[in-house]
């Protein structure tokens, strides 16, 4: 019996495809408890629509190819299986220039770890509906997924958000409903503020000038939590805001619509 149903943008033969960086929303009517793919496995919670719904995120350093996703029942038997293909996103390399201080900025104590065990965490209430909104209504100055160079020399990592265009003081709005779990001021990553949306979603914002919200408040989309800066690792005002999927970062431009500031007319 096929119990899998899972929601991407599909090819003309029925393929299941997705990019690096982008998220499979799996859902399924029958008794499945888990879904797994290369190693990775996430839960399906129960709607209350009827069936059950899990977010599979698709890292941007995934390699393309053809990967097994399969459906476990709750002693660990594969109900099913969906061969899914993973394309390339090409992602560029994008330079940001800092200053020395700023460049050589080391993490506060504890910083890493708490940002970790954030993203770690899983609650078993959706909060969260679609679309998303955006946080502020600025363009788009650096996309998710780029190669990032700093001062010229790589940097080994890629950019797990996007960055708009924001004037310092800039209202920063929830994406959507959640609890707010992380409210802090921090070396790197600046003024941060961490919400959870249930069910393996979570949004990250950086580089806050202020905060509007304290740790646990329940905020609803569209409700300021914070106003933009350049405090952390930052060459000038803006907001960095991440969405994670069962704690990966994954492309906001799934989700949301976004424009480029750099884009031709």
């Amino acid at each position: 019996m096929r119990w899998l149903l899972v929601l991407v943008a599909a090819t003309a033969w029925g393929q299941t495809v997705v990019r690096q960086g982008e998220v499979l929303r799996v859902r399924t009517p029958g008794p499945a408890v888990e879904a797994r793919m290369d190693g990775r496995t996430v839960r399906l919670f129960v709607q209350p629509e009827g069936g059950r719904l899990g977010l599979m995120p698709v890292p941007a350093q995934k390699a393309p190819g053809k990967y097994a996703l399969d459906l476990v029942a709750s002693d660990g038997k594969v109900l099913s299986s969906e061969t899914v293909t993973v394309r390339d996103a090409h992602f560029r390399s994008q330079n940001v220039v800092l200053q020395k201080a700023t460049a050589e900025l080391k993490p506060s104590p504890g910083e890493m770890d708490t940002v970790d065990a954030f993203l770690k965490a899983v609650s078993e209430t959706r909060h969260w509906q679609e679309p998303l909104g955006l946080p502020l209504p600025g363009c788009m100055t650096s996309p998710f997924g780029v190669k990032r160079l700093r001062n010229g020399k790589p940097t080994g990592q890629i950019h797990g958000g996007i960055d708009q265009r924001a004037a310092a003081g800039s209202p920063v709005l929830a994406v959507a409903d959640g609890v707010v779990k992380l409210v802090k001021a921090y070396n790197i990553h600046g003024g941060t503020v961490g919400i959870d949306h249930g069910q393996g979603l979570e949004s990250m914002y950086l580089h806050l000038s202020r905060f509007a919200v304290a740790e646990g408040a329940v905020v609803h989309k569209g409700d300021a939590i914070g106003y933009s800066g350049s405090t952390g690792r930052s060459n000038a005002p803006h907001l960095h805001w991440s969405l994670y999927a069962n704690g990966v970062p994954v492309n906001p431009g799934q989700w949301v619509g976004l424009k480029s500031c750099y884009a031709k007319h």
